[in-house]
């Protein structure tokens, strides 16, 4: 009786399996991760030494929660335009295989807890927060996505805040030196996703968004993803020039924006199959060594004599 009952049993653990599996799948959880390290790097940087346990947790905990939130809104709204995707089809909400009335619910219950972490901390980081995900969600999404070829450049500021929301987690404020950190993520995201965008471009047009290679082509695009990592170079001195970080960060920080400048060169100039989605890649590697880096360089200054 046991043996022909276990099929049964296992069939089931196998579909419970995929339920979670595509719930985990629309939360993003590998931009959730690069968020949060962000946000933990915004965290650091905020204190001489490093923030207290209870920061760490809760704030972590709440941006996570709101940023999967977003993300999940995001799969709810794109639905239908990722159907006709090729990198998207896939997706739980565009197979079917989750409905979207649970989708909703699931992401309203990530978003309300998210926010009454943060509101334990305090208000402002818990509002900011919130207003990153309505920034994402609802007005990137369903307007500027949509609405304009700028979309990722105006829209990339909701993905710039977390370590904004790291720093003001620690200290209720908002300061000069967390903006720097935003500018950085915000100059970064367009020759980031313009990238994908140059290798995903039938898609997009198949799709009927009008992201940047669609409306202007893609020879403009590229110029403009060359464009934007030459500005990221100079952003990228910020943080030096104005005394918040030291050698360590500039000599890191001017390395890894070289490589992502010689990598929009080539794709400008000496462009290959696969060479767009390699600068993608590229991209996603060079915003969490930066970040490290900063964290590295903000450790060394306050941990090591002289």
């Amino acid at each position: 009786m046991d043996k022909l009952q276990w099929p049964e049993r296992s069939r089931g653990v196998t579909l419970t399996t995929a339920v979670w599996r595509d719930y985990l799948t629309m939360t993003k959880p590998k931009v959730v991760a690069m968020l949060l390290l962000t946000a933990l790097v915004g965290m650091c940087l905020a204190v001489p030494t490093v923030p207290t346990l209870k920061v760490v947790v809760f704030g972590l905990a709440g941006i996570g929660l709101q940023s999967a939130a977003a993300a999940v809104f995001n799969h709810v709204l794109d639905r239908r335009f990722d159907a006709q995707m090729a990198r998207t089809y896939h997706r739980p909400l565009a197979k079917g295989r989750i409905a979207t009335v649970n989708a909703v619910l699931f992401a309203s219950v990530l978003m309300v807890s998210g926010f009454l972490l943060l509101w334990q901390l305090n208000p402002l980081t818990a509002w900011l927060t919130m207003a990153s995900l309505v920034g994402y969600a609802l007005v990137y999404t369903v307007w500027l996505k949509h609405a304009t070829p700028q979309n990722i450049v105006i829209g990339g500021l909701a993905g710039a805040a977390p370590p904004l929301l790291g720093w003001v987690a620690v200290t209720g404020s908002v300061n000069p030196h967390a903006l720097l950190l935003v500018m950085l993520v915000f100059v970064w995201t367009p020759p980031h996703f313009w990238a994908l965008a140059i290798h995903r471009r039938d898609d997009y047009a198949k799709a009927g968004i009008p992201m940047l290679p669609v409306t202007h082509g893609i020879e403009y695009t590229k110029t403009m993803v060359l464009f934007y990592t030459l500005l990221l170079f100079a952003v990228g001195l910020l943080p030096w020039l104005t005394g918040m970080s030291g050698g360590i960060y500039l000599i890191g920080s001017s390395l890894l924006n070289l490589g992502f400048i010689g990598y929009a060169i080539k794709l400008k100039f000496f462009d290959n199959a696969g060479h767009a989605w390699a600068t993608f890649n590229y991209s996603i590697w060079h915003i969490l060594a930066l970040f490290v880096v900063l964290l590295v360089d903000h450790w060394w200054l306050a941990f090591i004599p002289g």
